[in-house]
């Protein structure tokens, strides 16, 4: 897609590269801050299918000497206001945190999906959590009058009724 300086290159991540997506993820948020729990490999294989084949789907990849380094799992969504390119999930391998390739990588999208005549970009993250403050800094605002909501529908015990 386009080639960018240091070996990097932007691409749009297919099938082929669920596999590396799939251990990129497990290893971006297994960590702190996140600490994820990815134990269950057939839930993740399946979160990753879920959220890579989705009706609309976007996903780039920042390739750096052949390895995938970055992704961004997204779909593009019409809404009245525009068509956006909302991300599902975004990481970074850990070998190349704190290196300004997420910035790079965000302002390789930035430039895609502007060429694609995309209105923007929409994303949810943690508040309390290094990334929000990664994507005020790379320009993102907080939206005042929205908000995420999520109901546990398991028993006392943990399981579904």
């Amino acid at each position: 897609m386009d080639k960018q300086k240091n070996n990097e290159e932007l691409i749009i991540l297919d099938d082929s590269y669920l596999e590396e997506m799939t251990e990129l993820y497990k290893e971006a948020f297994g960590g702190e801050p996140w600490n994820d729990d990815w134990s269950d490999r057939v839930q993740l294989n399946e979160y990753m299918k879920d959220i890579t084949g989705a009706h609309g789907a976007l996903n780039y990849g920042l390739i750096v000497d052949k390895k995938l380094v970055a992704m961004s799992v997204g779909k593009i969504s019409h809404w009245w206001e525009g068509t956006n390119y909302n991300i599902e999930e975004l990481c970074v391998s850990l070998s190349y945190q704190g290196q300004g390739i997420g910035s790079r990588f965000l302002n390789f999208i930035e430039n895609d999906i502007r060429k694609k005549g995309l209105a923007g970009i929409f994303l949810q993250t943690d508040i309390d959590k290094p990334a929000y403050h990664f994507y005020h800094k790379n320009g993102f605002n907080d939206l005042d009058a929205h908000i995420s909501l999520y109901k546990s529908v398991r028993n006392k015990e943990g399981l579904k009724t």
